[in-house]
């Protein structure tokens, strides 16, 4: 039975007929109008959510950050094989939870944390590398309902509609970006500083956490270029002071490290990948479609808690709600779902894990191919 028909006899509209027959919507098919129950029940049943609770923030970040690091310290010192590699898994774990923050910053308000983002940068940012500035001012772009999913999207690739040979290597290149990182930070940061043109390719080209390989990055201004000052010498420093210590410490402590946080590199690109259904060929999209486009993966299971933590399984909910804190968006989510129902709009973006929705990317561009 196609989509078509699947619409008339259960009453869908045609973009959630799509989602649920689980093939690639076309472009007719996303361009619906607003599923307006949807939107007035994501806007009524929450009133009473959206204030970012600080003493949740910051424990969840610290108690994250410390496993993580004592995770890469035991890695490190322990000579049983079985252990190190035990140990890195649980710091690759919590430092990918721990970095994961980096997308609430992005949509916080800037007073309802005090500290927390310069406390971030401390912790996690500086020290791997990806301060803030790498994402803010360019993850707004891609919630923009005349941007998102078009060329113009940062974090917008039609990965479901190009070739096989695409997904692995969209997967396995973020194996290199630890090293990537560290050659920005330590050499490209300190030659574009005598060197305008070198300067404004790293900030055009390799100063944002996007997958657009199209997007090009506006230079930095008012108050926000301060904040990228500081944080850019910051990962200098810090870039140097990594390399400096192979000279005491060897490079065994700089390599357990850097494979640690390839595997953490790897798995929020794995998150990506299934983060959207990436069926969109580059037209401006309702933001019911949006959202359809979008990816929830709610409970039962634990395991979505794992490879997308911080409220990131609850994606699609996110895109309709982006400012709610992560910690709201699983009661958000259990209000829609009881209110809406099944064979809702709303219930068209729920999925039931990773590996389901790779094999529906994946089988999309096998068709192509």
């Amino acid at each position: 039975m196609n989509v078509q028909s699947k619409t008339v006899q259960q009453g869908l509209d045609p973009a959630t007929a799509a989602a649920r027959e689980g093939g690639p919507a076309t472009r007719a098919q996303f361009q619906t109008e607003d599923d307006k129950a949807m939107l007035r029940a994501a806007r009524d049943l929450t009133k009473d959510l959206g204030e970012a609770k600080p003493q949740i923030y910051w424990t969840d970040m610290l108690v994250s950050t410390g496993i993580g690091y004592g995770g890469i310290a035991t890695a490190i010192v322990v000579d049983n094989v079985a252990l190190a590699a035990a140990a890195g898994l649980v710091a690759a774990l919590a430092l990918y939870r721990a970095l994961m923050f980096i997308h609430e910053l992005t949509h916080i308000h800037k007073n309802a944390l005090p500290g927390f983002r310069t406390g971030w940068n401390l912790a996690v940012g500086i020290p791997l590398l990806t301060p803030s500035f790498m994402y803010e001012g360019v993850h707004v772009i891609h919630h923009k309902r005349t941007q998102y999913g078009t060329i113009e999207d940062p974090e917008y690739l039609p990965l479901a509609l190009m070739k096989p040979w695409s997904l692995p290597a969209f997967v396995l290149v973020a194996l290199l970006a630890p090293v990537a990182l560290i050659f920005r930070a330590a050499i490209l940061v300190p030659l574009g500083l005598v060197i305008p043109a070198i300067r404004r390719l790293t900030w055009e080209r390799a100063s944002s956490l996007s997958i657009n390989p199209d997007f090009r990055r506006k230079l930095p201004e008012g108050d926000f270029r301060k904040r990228v000052a500081w944080q850019e010498f910051g990962v200098f420093v810090w870039s140097w002071t990594l390399l400096a210590s192979t000279q005491v410490l060897g490079w065994k402590p700089l390599l357990v490290a850097l494979a640690i946080l390839s595997l953490t590199a790897t798995l929020n690109q794995l998150r990506t990948l299934v983060a959207h259904l990436w069926e969109n060929e580059g037209e401006p999209m309702t933001v019911t479609a949006q959202y359809l486009d979008s990816v929830n993966v709610p409970p039962p299971g634990l395991a979505a808690e794992i490879w997308a933590p911080v409220g990131l399984r609850y994606h699609a909910l996110h895109h309709l709600m982006p400012s709610m804190p992560y910690h709201d968006l699983p009661e958000a989510h259990r209000r829609l779902a009881k209110e809406l129902g099944m064979g809702s709009t709303y219930e068209g973006a729920n999925h039931g894990g990773m590996w389901p929705l790779v094999g529906r990317i994946a089988r999309s561009t096998m068709m192509r191919g």
